[in-house]
């Protein structure tokens, strides 16, 4: 009796034509009824399972078009470069500037993670800080916790007023007159006011603030974490010795 041969190709033609699947989909694909069979041909693949609808679809890294924060998703289906929920939420809140809230980390990965949160902090992957009533979720060592916990407190509205709009929905008379003003400014006071605004935007605002404003983004990041570590140096106005020579007052005879 001859034993039929799986193609671990046609998982590969299946996953780029529908970008992502599930196991029986799979085993349709290939003819066969063992979940076993798809593992083994999946083993050698650049393959990834979603870290929503706990982790039953899968996809290829050539498939994926990760965003700069590891994740991409395909019809409301998650991935992330970090592999697992617990995983991706570890580096996204550990990355962090801010440190994260359960609802706002829950808006950044679009799927519960309080029980992950949870678990992490338990764990001692991450710690949690109350902050308002509410644990704020930051990372586990201690000098990047502190600087999150810092610039928690320097982005709020009560210390920085509210942030600027979208740039796309700003009014041609504010866009026109924040560029003059950006224009005013020497290189340095640039950064620095980039990188507060980015600071009121919170999460993207780098890359909002640089699509305004034209700037770069890793010089609006030096801004913000200049501001943060409050490392900051005050110039004098004038150059030592600039301005009008001092006159010498001279003597009555």
């Amino acid at each position: 009796m001859r034993v039929k041969s799986y193609r671990a190709e046609d998982l590969v033609a299946l996953l780029r034509e529908q970008k992502v699947a599930v196991m029986d989909e799979m085993k349709a694909a290939l003819g066969t009824r063992g979940d076993a069979t798809v593992f083994r041909l999946l083993a050698p693949l650049p393959y990834r399972t979603s870290y929503s609808h706990r982790g039953q679809y899968y996809t290829l890294d050539e498939v994926a078009e990760f965003d700069e924060d590891g994740l991409w998703s395909h019809e409301s289906v998650w991935f992330s470069l970090y592999g697992t929920l617990l995983a991706t939420a570890e580096a996204i809140v550990s990355e962090s500037e801010f440190g994260y809230f359960i609802d706002e980390l829950d808006n950044r990965l679009h799927v519960a993670t309080k029980d992950a949160l949870r678990k992490l902090a338990r764990d001692e992957r991450l710690c949690r800080e109350k902050v308002g009533g509410r644990y704020l979720y930051c990372a586990a060592e201690s000098a990047v916790r502190r600087r999150q916990m810092l610039a928690r407190q320097t982005c709020t509205e009560r210390t920085l007023g509210p942030p600027l709009p979208e740039p796309e929905l700003m009014h041609d008379e504010l866009k026109a007159a924040i560029i003059l003003f950006f224009s005013l400014l020497d290189e340095k006071q640039r950064r620095l006011y980039a990188g507060l605004e980015s600071l009121k935007l919170g999460h993207g605002g780098d890359r909002r603030m640089a699509r305004l404003l034209g700037m770069g983004v890793g010089a609006i990041a030096r801004g913000r974490r200049e501001l943060l570590a409050r490392d900051v140096e005050v110039e004098r106005i004038r150059r030592a010795g600039a301005g009008r020579e001092a006159v010498e007052k001279k003597r009555q005879r």
